[in-house]
């Protein structure tokens, strides 16, 4: 079985948890709680759900760069919104793509056995599963409908057109017909039926079948309201597109895509930064520019593709690097044709011309080649424009850009293919994590920028997450002879302006700024840091807003690279590991994990008397009437067809139900045997001494299974907190050993998740151990700086601070937590000391210090504290604490304890 990556797993609880609270809330409150808070200026604000595009039918989108298994996370998708939405373990999926080469890929994807893709659907629905494009849909039996999950794969041009009597989807299907009997008023109102022109173009038609339903592909789809999936969305947000599946009266619409456009209603979006983190993908582009020439380009990076290969030979899985060249159009000097000479001839390269494929229109040396085949012999491959959509191969390491960056079109498709990283495993030797690019490079043109600039626009990186992933040369993989290339000091900044300043330089900054006039305003060379005056002087050659944004943008990308550069996490420097609160637990010392946690509190879902509290239900019709938790909240029921209402009701025993609600209410912390006996009890409860029936049990099997899952986390967390506060004195930060502690965490050097909004102020952080910042505002709305930046500023400026990490929430994996009767809590700030001590700072406003959660907090806090003989100091940090102190004196004092 293939393991989500933790951001695909959070992308699936986000899906997950919207869709269930549009089914009980509705819309609106389901995206005011779930859509994500944006930031720009420092202000903040929650985009307005459009619902411009498909209207009442709720569309939602999925943003992740490339690289980031989209088809891999959509499978899983839907799979889950069936359950979440649709009220079905068989659910109807059309699966749109944005061409042919992609629909064929996809349905090899979910089709083949043990593809991973595959897999994640076999998860769910185990072999009940069917995959078909549009012409195999008439091999779908009626039975099966219901039974087992069928996804249609299909491109939208395939619905797109105005004379529906001119596209088989729309034709009459006489092998669908079956599929339309018995029908009820409601769904034959939404289907297309038979008309004039379609007797004339099907002549077996007569008169009569005039108005009725048509046996059509698109009706078949129609009638069975598909969970749309729409991959690459970006390429197919028109207007006929929209219309076009408006008229399929689809359930939903879940968009998957990179670069997300103007009207897509973005529900989740993650960085490349936490691909990298996942191994998905090869960061950072170490890139190489070579203003000496094309041949000097080809020459390094195939002495940079040679090293890797010898590196390759030290890892535990099969890697053959593999450079892609791009070379330039027809009547240009570096060509397909002269670049193949000047590699395989005496005077070039002498390679083997059996190691070389070219793949442009013409030539098509790739077709039908596995370069994963251990026996395949291409190491080079020759293109001029995008290769072959589809097209992947991770061994893909080294790309050579001989064409102008300004006049290519698809170096980032190109670029693309170096990123994935091979198996989506770790790499045991450091440079085969990265990607290599050598670029042929001139006077005029800044390679790095553009690059940075491609894979923001159209590869789905931030504007911050570029500037960190294009590498400087001195940090580059060292070439077989030994040798290395250096460019100008990473403290150089190049910032483009509209006009030539009027001003002049001020006397202060003389040493620091050089303006170079051009034809298209000027270009200003600064060396040492971007300070606050520096940015100054440049705004004054702006004339208007627009021309401020830009330079602001570009002054902040470069004090981004600046930071990428200069970083202690960026120059190799080690934060030390932090203990982790521990317990002796069976005479054994294990860390207060959530497993842990739950065992404290010697969980027991018996041990409070059988209820469902809060649960009811009145139905009338297909509504269901649920009151959960106290607030009641109406849930729509499906259509009776999709719930087989007639195959429930007279067959489904109590057990049935429970098998149902055992497989999706299954908890790790509790035995099958156990959870069956108490779903088994609490399902005779509701029947006996609720007066619910069976029947509307199991009609209301999906709110019942959410009551249930929160019923036993109640129970839970009612356990957990006794049993918490039962065995806090007896936790202990973990002991140490010879080298660090037995149980520690530790801030990897590139492992930071940083979520925008990310710290822009004008004060620069010298001692942040990574070059950007979480979350951090400088000042709020009315211009006054912000409580936790001036503690931030604090930390910064204290003498005996070494780093210090500005603490990312609910990242178990890459932030420091301790734990709580809850779930874990994350301090805001983590420093290490000179004298090798750690501080752990949580920062709270006056107005929560009696809240019972920071109570907690600063209790557990200081237990870690106090059990870690002098090694760890933990504060509560406030504006201004009982005796008057600020932040920096709070800190001094503690130092100082």
């Amino acid at each position: 079985m293939f393991k989500l990556k933790d951001y695909q797993d959070k992308a699936l609880v986000t899906l997950d948890a919207f869709f269930r609270r549009l089914r009980m809330a509705g819309l609106e409150s389901a995206w005011q709680t779930y859509a994500p808070v944006q930031e720009k200026s420092g202000q903040t604000w929650q985009a307005e759900y459009d619902a411009n595009a498909l209207g009442d039918v709720p569309a939602v989108c999925v943003r992740i760069p490339t690289g980031g298994g989209k088809t891999f996370l959509a499978a899983h998708a839907v799979a889950r919104v069936g359950k979440s939405y649709c009220d079905t373990d068989a659910p109807v999926a059309l699966w749109l793509v944005p061409s042919d080469a992609i629909r064929s890929q996809t349905l090899a994807s979910l089709s083949t056995p043990r593809h991973p893709c595959r897999e994640a659907m076999t998860e769910y629905f185990g072999e009940r599963v069917r995959v078909c494009a549009l012409d195999e849909l008439a091999t779908v039996g009626r039975h099966e409908v219901g039974n087992s999950a069928i996804i249609v794969v299909a491109t939208i041009q395939s619905f797109s057109i105005t004379d529906k009597t001119k596209r088989n989807v729309y034709s009459f299907d006489e092998s669908l017909a079956p599929h339309f009997q018995a029908l009820t008023p409601q769904q034959e109102a939404k289907l297309g039926k038979v008309t004039e022109a379609d007797i004339a173009a099907q002549p077996y038609l007569t008169a009569a079948d005039i108005g009725k339903a048509k046996a059509s592909l698109a009706n078949w789809l129609t009638l069975h309201q598909p969970i749309v999936v729409v991959d690459e969305a970006h390429n197919n947000r028109t207007d006929l597109a929209f219309r076009t599946l408006r008229n399929l009266h689809p359930a939903c619409l879940i968009e998957m895509t990179a670069t997300p456009v103007s009207g897509s209603n973005v529900l989740f979006h993650v960085g490349a930064q936490a691909l990298a983190r996942e191994d998905m993908i090869k960061l950072p582009i170490v890139l190489m520019e070579h203003p000496t020439g094309w041949k000097d380009a080809v020459r390094d990076a195939v002495l940079t593709r040679d090293r890797l290969e010898v590196l390759a030979a030290k890892e535990p899985d099969y890697i053959r690097p593999v450079l892609l060249f791009q070379a330039e159009p027809t009547n240009s000097e570096a060509t397909v044709e002269k670049l193949l000479e000047h590699l395989t001839s005496a005077d070039g390269e002498k390679l083997d011309r059996n190691q070389i494929a070219i793949a442009t229109g013409d030539q098509k040396e790739l077709d039908g080649i596995v370069l994963a085949d251990p026996a395949c012999a291409i190491r080079y491959v020759i293109t001029v424009e995008a290769l072959k959509e589809g097209w992947d191969c991770p061994f893909a390491y080294v790309l050579c850009g001989l064409q102008d960056m300004k006049s290519s079109k698809d170096v980032e498709q190109i670029l693309g293919r170096v990123l994935r990283m091979p198996y989506a495993r770790p790499r045991s030797q450091p440079e085969m994590g990265k990607a290599y690019a050598h670029m042929v490079s001139n006077v005029t043109a800044r390679v790095a920028d553009q690059l940075a600039d491609r894979l923001v626009k159209n590869m789905g990186f931030e504007a911050y997450e570029a500037a960190l992933a294009i590498a400087p040369t001195q940090s580059a993989l060292p070439l077989l002879d030994g040798s290395s290339h250096h460019q100008t000091s990473p403290a150089e900044a190049v910032i483009s302006l509209p006009v030539t300043p009027t001003q002049p330089i001020p006397d202060a900054l003389r040493e620091c700024i050089e303006i170079r006039p051009t034809t298209n305003g000027a270009t200003a060379i600064v060396r040492g840091e971007l300070t606050g005056a520096v940015e100054d002087f440049l705004l004054t050659a702006c004339k208007g807003a627009k021309q401020q944004e830009v330079v602001k943008e570009a002054i902040e990308r470069e004090r981004t690279r600046q930071a990428a550069l200069l970083a202690p996490s960026a120059r190799g420097e080690h934060f030390a590991p932090l203990p982790q609160l521990c317990l002796d637990w069976d005479g054994e010392v294990q860390p207060v994990e959530k497993r842990l946690l739950s065992e404290l509190g010697e969980f027991d879902l018996f041990r409070e008397p059988m209820n469902l509290a809060g649960f009811t239900i009145r139905e009338s019709g297909t509504t269901f009437e649920i009151d959960v938790e106290g607030g009641k909240v109406v849930y729509q029921a499906t259509d009776s067809g999709q719930l087989h209402l007639s195959e429930i009701a007279a067959h489904a025993s109590d057990n049935d139900l429970v098998r149902w609600l055992d497989r999706e209410c299954r908890q790790i912390d509790v035995g099958q045997a156990v959870l069956i006996k108490w779903l088994l009890a609490l399902v005779r409860h509701l029947i006996a001494d609720r007066s619910l029936t069976l029947t509307a049990l199991v009609r209301a099997k999906y709110p019942l299974a959410e009551a249930v899952r929160r019923q036993i986390e109640r129970r839970r967390q009612v356990a957990v907190k006794a049993g918490f506060q039962k065995s806090l004195p007896g936790f202990l930060a973990a002991p140490r050993l010879e080298e660090s502690f037995r149980y520690a965490f530790t801030f990897h050097p590139n492992h930071y998740p940083a979520r925008p909004p990310f710290y822009s102020g004008r004060y620069h952080f010298q001692h942040h151990y990574y070059p950007v910042i979480h979350d951090l505002r400088e000042k709020r709305n009315d211009g006054q700086l912000t409580e936790e930046f001036q503690c931030a500023r604090a930390i910064d400026m204290h003498r005996q601070i070494k780093h210090w990490v500005r603490n990312v929430e609910k990242e178990d994996r890459f932030s420091f937590w301790l734990p709580t009767s809850k779930d874990y809590f994350y301090p805001d700030f983590v420093c290490e000391l000179t004298d090798g001590r750690m501080l752990v700072i949580e920062y709270k406003g006056a107005h929560l210090l009696s809240d019972p959660e920071t109570k907690e907090k600063n209790q557990v806090g200081h237990q870690w504290e106090q059990s870690s003989g002098g090694r760890c100091l933990f504060l509560m940090a406030m504006a201004e604490d009982e005796q008057g102190r600020d932040v920096s004196q709070q800190i001094e004092n503690k130092l100082n304890w």
